[in-house]
């Protein structure tokens, strides 16, 4: 097996898509890993660390550093354990040191972990959502570290949630390839757009069957209500209108906040505060009941997860298929969800992530949860055209993909348009 990276990035920052209150000028970009097999059947793993521009700088150079875990190793004794590699990732004593298990290091193991999902669903011949929802409850249990986990979530609990998963596993899979899976919308919301951009893409979400959108919210209250005011306005009181503040305020300040947004009965408020300060995620909760609190774009790892569901801090749940170490971890994740009884909403958007955590979803629906109930996964229409298997959308609901792998396949075009420094897109603009 062998390691390849690319730093691949977009230019989105010059219209401003992805703006919000704390990042005004994203460029959305990919630390992305391919690994190739000797095997005669030519199949490649790709996964990537989603990052906004120059942290590309220090996450590839953090995915290459994994390269002695896989070089020269067996592909099938690799795919035929995912479970232990991926505690032989996470525990490396020296890499470790640098967490443990959060930030830059976490992240590369996400992309490399997920790039072995990919290329053991291609040689399955399955969606990777079809892939995991085809194993048993033994093989699921076994993909999970429950290291820190055993207070709230031991694995004979996990394999109960499983067991009983395993009745109407084929009948919800017939019914995700016939309707899909419900999305809402964060394009309309960008704090850089101004209000008739934010008049006419609320009415193109509801034309598009969406019954929820997202605005971005925290740089400033009169900004804020003015947009709200507008936004509500054109969807009226049955669309759902969830708003998110990326970490923008203290405890106190998002309580005041969101009181001040009360008027315009937002859905949920997400990242109200720190994604490390679970006790200020509770007191927000409390604070501003019955207004919803969700959170998980930023949240390290399941431990951090673990603690926000015991305190009843958050509503909702939102993995992310890129922040957190992967595939597996997410399966710890989905897992305590189930046992608190909390509805999963993934975030997505970025580059790639509505791709990618599609597929969590539906394993979820699939296997674990067994329902769609007050369950929507974020989606964001930019750069999909880059994949080989982008999201399909049809009236507001994501269609499940059918094709082999985890959708993380990016055009052999745009990784050499979009390189950088050096790709063309890129060159023109720097050398001007």
């Amino acid at each position: 097996m062998s390691l390849e990276t690319h730093d691949v990035r977009f230019p989105t920052s010059r219209e401003l898509d992805g703006s919000d209150a704390m990042n005004p000028d994203p460029d959305y970009s990919a630390a992305y890993v391919v690994l190739s097999t000797d095997a005669p059947d030519g199949l490649e793993g790709h996964g990537f660390a989603f990052t906004i521009g120059r942290g590309n700088d220090v996450q590839v150079a953090a995915i290459a550093a994994l390269r002695p875990h896989l070089v020269g190793r067996s592909v099938d004794e690799v795919l035929g354990d995912l479970g232990g590699l991926w505690r032989e990732l996470v525990h490396d004593s020296q890499l470790r040191w640098l967490g443990p298990e959060k930030g830059v290091m976490h992240m590369a193991i996400s992309a490399v972990v997920n790039a072995l999902w990919d290329l053991r669903a291609k040689r399955a011949g399955l969606p990777l959502w079809r892939l995991l929802a085809s194993m048993t409850p033994e093989e699921l249990v076994e993909l999970v570290d429950f290291r820190y986990l055993t207070d709230a979530l031991t694995p004979d609990e996990a394999l109960e949630i499983l067991r009983r998963g395993l009745a109407g596993r084929e009948e919800r899979t017939q019914v995700l390839l016939a309707d899909g899976y419900p999305g809402y919308t964060t394009s309309p919301g960008w704090l850089g757009y101004d209000d008739e951009k934010l008049r006419r893409l609320c009415a193109e979400a509801i034309a598009d069957g969406f019954t929820q959108i997202k605005l971005k919210v925290g740089a400033d209250l009169e900004d804020d209500i003015r947009r709200l005011k507008v936004a509500r306005e054109v969807c009226g009181p049955a669309m759902r209108i969830a708003v998110d503040a990326n970490q923008r305020w203290d405890v106190a300040e998002a309580i005041e906040w969101v009181r001040a947004l009360a008027p315009f009965d937002p859905w949920w408020i997400e990242e109200p505060t720190s994604p490390d300060d679970v006790v200020g995620h509770a007191a927000i909760a409390r604070g501003i009941a019955p207004i919803r609190v969700a959170t998980g774009e930023h949240v390290a790892n399941r431990v951090v997860f673990k603690q926000l569901l015991q305190l009843d801090a958050i509503s909702y749940l939102q993995i992310d298929a890129a922040r957190v170490a992967g595939v597996n971890e997410n399966i710890a994740i989905l897992l305590l969800a189930a046992k608190f009884g909390v509805p999963v909403c993934p975030h997505a958007g970025g580059v790639g992530l509505c791709e990618l955590v599609q597929h969590l979803s539906m394993f979820d629906f699939v296997a674990i949860s067994g329902t769609m109930r007050d369950r929507v996964i974020e989606y964001v229409d930019h750069l999909h055209e880059h994949f080989i298997d982008p999201v399909r959308m049809h009236r507001g609901h994501y269609q499940a993909p059918i094709a082999a792998g985890f959708s993380s396949t990016i055009r052999p075009e745009t990784l050499i348009a979009y390189a950088y420094p050096a790709g063309p897109i890129w060159k023109e603009s720097l050398d001007g």
